[in-house]
């Protein structure tokens, strides 16, 4: 059976996880050393180390995203949070900085490393150079590749693959997007925020509601109308007199039906995106998707999906998987 790989940014969202079926669950510290670094988010040290308990009573996994990249001289404070995972039982730790993995192979050689697909590793000449030259076990796949491809990769590399499944769709390569950045002055890849709430405004102007970031104004929707969280690649723009979604419209990842497939195509886990939902999202797409994994292991057919209501938009798509994502 394919692992599940689940959400929490909260306690109470990992113990919802592992009591819904989570394999294994992925969070991090309070801090910028990962990049889902909002208020009211994430591990204290006792936090996490009670969560591992938690989970590995449970036979659950829990692995910490320290996937930011450091600072020059600010390095200490993430060689703490790697010290400190291992002091908690984490089972591994999710990493993108190349001095990280070289610190945490010297230092840390018994502490299990997945590559984050913060470090945008799509290919197997650079997913092998990492596992030979810093021993990373699983690589997470960007979202920008194809089945097949993901299948192309796994004939030619010995590491485990993870990709995503469902949840919030970044429509850029993931590590190498600046748009948020330049629109807010804090980076996703340097400071752990993507259209951070601080930089988001709401006004109502006319018959209309404008959503900015940074300044920007990103959509006008009607008033009463839903009103998109404002990123800038799922933003509304006028370009040669039309107004659309340039990017991708403002939709979520389901992969669900398409599970039998990556499993073809050598997928090891499979993640669920989410740390900033509520422990009530988490507990029911995990449930969801422990059903669906469990019928493809027993060759069974998937359930339907039920978790329409809970994407972005009430819409979904597979997004590069089947290259119907424009």
């Amino acid at each position: 059976m394919m692992e599940l790989v689940c959400p929490a940014g909260t306690p109470a969202a990992l113990r919802a996880a592992v009591e819904a079926g989570a394999h294994a669950i992925y969070c991090g510290f309070a801090d910028e050393t990962n990049a889902r670094n909002f208020p009211g988010l994430n591990f204290s040290r006792e936090e996490l180390a009670e969560g591992v308990a938690f989970a590995h009573a449970r036979g659950a996994k829990v692995l910490v995203a320290i996937n930011t990249f450091p600072r020059a001289g600010a390095e200490p404070l993430w060689h703490r949070a790697l010290a400190d995972a291992e002091t908690a039982g984490a089972d591994a730790v999710i990493l993108a900085d190349l001095g990280l993995l070289a610190h945490t192979a010297e230092h840390h050689p018994n502490l299990r490393r997945h590559l984050s697909v913060q470090a945008a590793a799509a290919n197997p000449d650079a997913i092998n150079l990492y596992a030979q030259a810093f021993g990373v076990r699983r690589v997470v796949l960007p979202r920008v590749l194809s089945v097949q491809e993901i299948a192309a990769i796994n004939r030619e590399i010995d590491v485990e693959t993870e990709v995503f499944v469902f949840g919030g769709l970044c429509v850029m390569a993931e590590g190498r997007c600046s748009l948020s950045s330049y629109a807010t002055g804090r980076s996703p890849n340097m400071n752990g925020v993507c259209s951070p709430a601080s930089h988001v405004a709401y006004a109502e102007e006319g018959p209309e509601l404008a959503a900015r970031l940074g300044g920007f104004t990103i959509h006008r929707t009607p008033k009463g109308a839903p009103a998109p969280y404002p990123t800038l690649c799922k933003g509304c723009f006028t370009s040669a007199e039309q107004t659309g979604h340039i990017f991708e419209d403002p939709v979520s990842l389901d992969a669900t039906q398409l599970i039998p497939a990556l499993a073809r195509a050598g997928v090891s886990a499979l993640k669920i995106e989410g740390r900033q939902r509520s422990r009530a999202y988490v507990a029911q797409v995990v449930r969801s998707f422990r059903a669906a994994v469990e019928a493809q292991a027993a060759g069974q057919p998937l359930p339907e999906s039920a978790l329409a209501r809970l994407t972005e938009g009430q819409a979904a798509t597979t997004g590069a998987y089947a290259k119907t994502w424009r």
